[in-house]
């Protein structure tokens, strides 16, 4: 009886032991639960952010869905500590076992399921855990899936130790890990807690990260200090036992406090914003449709169009295609872009932005329209017009928009928008919370002073600092590249230039009187000027530009062609169509971007060569092949003798001129340079240049209607000159960046800029005592 039992037993088991071998059969063909295809777990369908990177080597910011900020990091380049502590806590036999741990999952169920005891420890191994990272969205879709799951992390943990080595599985576990704030994997974590690469993770550090493993939500160290601290006392004390650190260094660790350095992980914060949002937006390009496209948007369509066809960055995505012959995805390909920016003088340009529009010129602004009925508009507008503006503002802004199409009535948006309720508002000493209408709110942020300010190498058309405003979360519309305001005598230089493409010199003078020229229809123009000094002397040209004078430029004007005018001021690289060849063209009425007069001002210091912006070298895909490079784009607009005699005279700018107030800030340097401001100072610029570098900078309101009423504050010199200067100082005190004070323009080998081309083709030298020409 008792054999018979015994056999009965054995026949059992051996049909139990069939079950469970036909039911892992099953699972790894596929006829039970979910297997993913073996390509599959060859090449896990993983979603890299990609990686904005400065010159120097500084990652700027990321680009990922929301849930998929994941910056792909390999085994190599992990710290000794992030392994040691990730195997030491959740799995101390990984390097013994081959997916399952058969002695763990032992453990587990007598513990766990037979004696109930909580302490028991998992028996999954690191191999399972990925396994259920990688698959269980497949895996537990219903409830006969989610009853085998365990069976199938089982057998994809066996099949993933067959496919990869154990340092791969590592990495690709920390590289799929959530550690909550944006921070998917390792590396983007070890920036957002520590602001350090994986490679360079401290112990303590480490076992903060790991320790976030086991619920990431619950050990959050941002939100639970003290909590997390204690779950990386334990990731400690388990690193002990594993032999990785000493039981002095347990001791001595575990009494530290956790310090984060956190770095919240968000596209709109961060260094060089403005910049990596206008990037995003051209690589991600689609090609422009005339259907796209509405009437008023026309100027925009020519130039996608144009850019499309001459822009090799413009369109990336969809101009290029992966291996599988599909277009590039900027947000899960785990691309690297090599931007041109450097992020020490990007920023000193944020830095210098921040101290004069800030700390110095806002308040002044604030102090101004102080009890202003109409503020933060001028008095000449009538109140009508104040409405009026504001009414066009409350209707394109998003609350009325959602409200809108929600469904609510003309009569219920306008109560909300004059109902007054808390929210923080922008200030440039941080965040305020106070209670303000929304229609308030509007009004407040028209108070603000925006700016737009680029930097680039006139050689390579690298552009090295790139600010579209104040702060991007609350001013996000771009002034660098994308806004255009009018230029005011920043546009001059192009009208001197045009008359020494005319065979006019430096030297070449007029009498300073008042001009009067007539249009195309017959009817007179006379310019205001600024001041009267030498009223009816002769004076030279270059005396004229020097002094911003209206009357010497309205001069040249009746000498010169307003046709060839807007020719030549296309050349330069500027693409507004509507441009219009008028007389009054000469004073700057028409409308150009900080990026368009930057660019062309570099054919000035650059032999009447000008270069367009480079924004990236090189794109590398997620394997570290370089997929893309970029080079400069240049074009002759003017002959190399015009961009000479250029150079003298707006070198006279800058050391006898209207830009004389860049001495005050301690630049010596040898440069040109020109202010601007436009009527009723609604635009103030300065555009400035060394051997080494264009900068250009333009301040004014979100509308020309917000400016100072004063020439004190309002002039060029005054908004926008200071945060040149204050960049270029700080660019010059950082003597690691290469940039020396006492670099000069080269000239030809004598030449005279009072003559004609006479000498322009001699060998460059240093420029010495030109000035004395024009005693």
């Amino acid at each position: 009886m008792i054999r018979k039992i015994i056999k009965i037993l054995w026949v059992l088991l051996a049909i139990f032991g069939l079950i469970i071998a036909l039911l892992f059969v099953s699972i790894s063909k596929g006829w039970i639960g979910y297997m993913p295809p073996v390509e599959e777990l060859e090449n896990p369908n993983y979603k890299f952010a990609t990686e904005v990177l400065s010159e120097d080597g500084k990652v700027l910011g990321t680009w990922s869905y929301s849930k998929e900020n994941r910056v792909y990091v390999g085994y190599n380049e992990l710290s000794v500590n992030v392994v040691n502590a990730l195997i030491a806590t959740e799995d101390v036999r990984f390097a013994e076992h081959s997916g399952i741990d058969i002695k763990a999952l032992t453990r587990a169920v007598v513990k766990r399921g037979l004696l109930f005891q909580k302490n028991a420890g998992g028996g999954s191994t690191l191999s399972q855990q990925l396994a259920k990272q990688l698959f269980t969205d497949e895996v537990a879709k219903n409830t006969m899936q989610r009853l085998f799951q365990k069976p199938i992390e089982w057998v994809i943990a066996v099949k993933l130790e067959r496919y990869y080595t154990k340092e791969e599985i590592l990495s690709m576990y920390l590289n799929k890990f959530d550690f909550l704030n944006n921070a998917v994997g390792i590396k983007t974590a070890a920036y957002t807690y520590f602001g350090r690469e994986p490679k360079d993770l401290k112990i303590e550090e480490a076992a903060t990260l790991i320790g976030m493993c086991k619920n990431p939500s619950l050990y959050n160290p941002v939100r639970f200090n003290e909590r997390a601290r204690g779950r990386r006392n334990v990731v400690l004390d388990q690193m002990r036992k594993a032999g990785y650190i000493s039981e002095s260094e347990c001791d001595s660790l575990q009494k530290t406090p956790l310090k984060l350095a956190y770095n919240r992980v968000d596209h709109k914060e961060g260094l060089a914003t403005y910049f990596r949002e206008y990037l995003r937006g051209i690589m991600s390009a689609p090609k422009p449709s005339r259907s796209d496209y509405r009437n008023w948007q026309m100027q925009k369509y020519y130039e996608d169009s144009l850019s499309w066809e001459t822009n090799p960055l413009y369109g990336w995505c969809l101009k290029n295609q992966k291996k599988d012959g599909t277009p590039y995805n900027i947000y899960t390909d785990g691309l690297k872009i090599y931007t041109t920016i450097n992020s020490r003088m990007q920023h000193y340009a944020e830095e210098a932005v921040r101290e004069h529009l800030g700390e110095y010129l806002q308040p002044q602004f604030f102090k101004e329209k102080k009890g202003r009925k109409k503020a933060p508009f001028s008095n000449m507008l009538s109140e009508k017009e104040v409405d009026d503006i504001m009414e066009r503002a409350m209707k394109q802004s998003d609350r009325y928009r959602l409200m809108k199409d929600a469904g609510y009535s003309e009569k219920d948006i306008r109560k909300a928008f004059n109902t007054p309720q808390e929210m923080s508002v922008f200030s440039w000493s941080g965040e305020r919370d106070t209670i303000l209408t929304p229609m308030d709110s509007l009004r407040y942020y028209k108070h603000f002073l925006r700016t737009g300010f680029m930097s680039m190498d006139p050689l390579n058309g690298h552009v090295k600092a790139y600010v579209g405003g104040p702060n991007y979360i609350y001013f996000q519309y771009d002034m660098a590249m994308v806004g255009r305001r009018q230029v005011g005598s920043t546009i001059k230089p192009y009208l001197y230039t045009l008359a020494m493409e005319n065979g006019f010199s430096p030297c070449d003078q007029a009498r300073h009187v008042e001009q009067t020229l007539l249009d195309e229809n017959g009817t007179p123009w006379s310019p205001r000027n600024a001041n009267n000094k030498r009223y009816g002397e002769m004076v030279t040209l270059k005396w004229g530009l020097a002094n911003s004078d209206n009357w010497i430029s309205a001069y040249l004007m009746g000498k010169l062609n307003p046709y060839e005018l807007v020719r030549l001021i296309h050349s330069f690289g500027v693409r507004n169509k509507d441009i219009q060849p008028t007389v009054s063209l000469c004073l700057g009425p028409c409308e150009i971007s900080v990026g368009e007069m930057v660019s062309a001002y570099t054919a000035f210091a650059n032999k009447g060569i000008r270069v367009a912006p480079l924004l990236v070298t090189r794109i590398e895909d997620s394997e570290g092949n370089v997929i893309s490079t970029f080079n400069p784009q240049m074009s002759e607009v003017i002959s190399a003798t015009s961009a000479y005699k250029m150079l003298v005279m707006l070198r006279a700018v800058i050391n006898e001129g209207t830009g004389g107030r860049v001495r005050r800030y301690g630049i010596t340097a040898d440069m040109g340079g020109k202010t601007g401001t436009t009527n009723r100072n609604s635009d103030g610029w300065f555009m400035g240049f060394t051997p080494s570098l264009v900068s250009g900078c333009w301040v004014g309101g979100e509308e020309r209607d917000i400016h100072f009423d004063t020439m004190t504050f309002g002039q060029g010199a005054s908004l926008a000159l200071p945060i040149w200067a204050k960049y270029m100082k700080k660019v010059y005190d950082d003597a690691s960046l290469g940039y020396s004070q006492q670099e000069r323009f080269k000239l030809p080998n004598g030449f005279d800029p009072c003559a004609g081309s006479e000498g322009a083709d001699g060998e460059p030298v240093e420029e010495t005592g030109l000035d004395d020409l024009f005693n």
